[in-house]
């Protein structure tokens, strides 16, 4: 058989030797537009970055960072990002270790998720974005089943999923 005609036939020969692989792959697809909802928080902000913001559970003034040539002191955007972002996704973490039989520690101390939301870009082009840096601690685990339990995190936190595609995360795992 000539070299040409044996490449010709290489896929069908291959097909035909190959066991047959069947996988199903089960994709949720969460209609946001109609699905009930959970839970719904509500803040009322005056005065943008140098205002005040008002909801159920928080109350808290605003203030633009040094950093941007604000007067800094108090908190802002980026601080409730971080915190909101971290909680929600040490949550997810808690659901995903459950899912794939992990057991996290169940000292507060011991599972710590650093957060930093980085506002990037150029302020002259009003050209803006954010980027987060997170740091997930564990005590009591091994790094290989924290890696699998940040991994299914990633496809489980709401957080997560609303910045997939927009913001850059980059997430580093510390055993303690």
């Amino acid at each position: 058989m000539s070299l040409n005609r044996l490449i010709q036939t290489l896929p069908r020969r291959c097909a035909q030797r190959a066991p047959a692989v069947r996988t199903t792959i089960v994709r949720r697809h969460l209609n946001k537009d109609t699905s009930p909802i959970l839970y719904t928080a509500h803040a009322s902000v005056t005065g943008a970055r140098n205002g005040h913001i008002q909801s159920e559970g928080l109350t808290t003034d605003l203030a633009t960072p040094k950093s941007l040539g604000g007067a800094g002191g108090k908190t802002n955007p980026e601080e409730l990002f971080a915190a909101g972002y971290g909680a929600c996704f040490q949550s997810a973490m808690n659901i995903a270790a459950s899912q794939l039989g992990v057991k996290l520690p169940t000292k507060t101390q011991d599972s710590i998720v650093e957060t930093a939301v980085h506002l990037i870009g150029d302020m002259k082009a009003v050209d803006l974005g954010i980027r987060v840096d997170m740091k997930v601690k564990v005590k009591g685990i091994s790094k290989e089943d924290l890696d699998k339990v940040v991994a299914k995190t990633k496809e489980i936190c709401p957080y997560s999923k609303a910045t997939q595609g927009n913001v850059s995360t980059n997430i580093e795992t510390i055993i303690l």
